[in-house]
């Protein structure tokens, strides 16, 4: 479980294909803290440690994780944003995360606001894609506010220090994202479609 308030940024040093399997190796300042079984969100993305290096650690991806997410376009030196898991006696400073990314999106505008930036993303309709105004949305494994949601589209606003601290700083149009809705609204929305039967 993870709260979307991303520690740091990670930088992919090495790509290696398995059969259909992809072996991301990612340098950054918390992979000498990390072990290996250990989980981590990358981009959103709960990966396992598999291997650990100098100042680096190595996670797996599976054909269905490179499906159902943009892993499979990251290229050597490509940024990352990484969250260890929660600790059970922590502030959730964000919202329940899980890492289990729900759908991608595509950034379709930005704009700077005196200061802060409007992101605007569209991504698939579907009724599991639940959104609602002032709700939470993680994109790229940040925690952020949904602000003028509809079917298929929503925006949020980015703060200086988010925009300095996460890939948000290199976002731009017509790049993909990973989406993972509220947990909540998801178990609301199943519990009304098995009542509905």
């Amino acid at each position: 479980m993870f709260t979307g308030i991303i520690e740091t940024l990670g930088t992919i040093k090495d790509i290696r294909h398995q059969g259909q399997n992809i072996h991301f190796t990612i340098q950054s300042t918390i992979s000498k803290e990390l072990k290996v079984d250990q989980s981590v969100s990358h981009n959103g993305v709960c990966l396992t440690v598999v291997a650990l290096g100098n100042n680096t650690h190595t996670v797996t991806a599976i054909q269905e994780t490179l499906d159902k997410t943009s892993l499979g376009s990251w290229k050597l030196e490509s940024i990352v944003n990484l969250e260890r898991a929660m600790l059970a006696n922590a502030r959730l400073d964000g919202h329940m995360v899980q890492g289990h990314v729900d759908t991608t999106g595509t950034c379709t505008e930005v704009k700077e606001a005196d200061g802060s930036w409007y992101y605007r993303f569209s991504y698939p309709k579907n009724p599991e894609h639940l959104l609602v105004n002032k709700g939470s949305i993680c994109v790229n494994g940040v925690s952020l506010t949904v602000v003028d949601p509809d079917d298929t589209h929503f925006s949020v606003a980015i703060i200086p220090y988010t925009f300095e601290h996460t890939t948000f700083r290199d976002l731009a149009v017509g790049h993909t994202v990973n989406l993972e809705f509220d947990i909540i609204g998801k178990y609301i929305g199943r519990y009304m479609e098995v009542y509905r039967k």
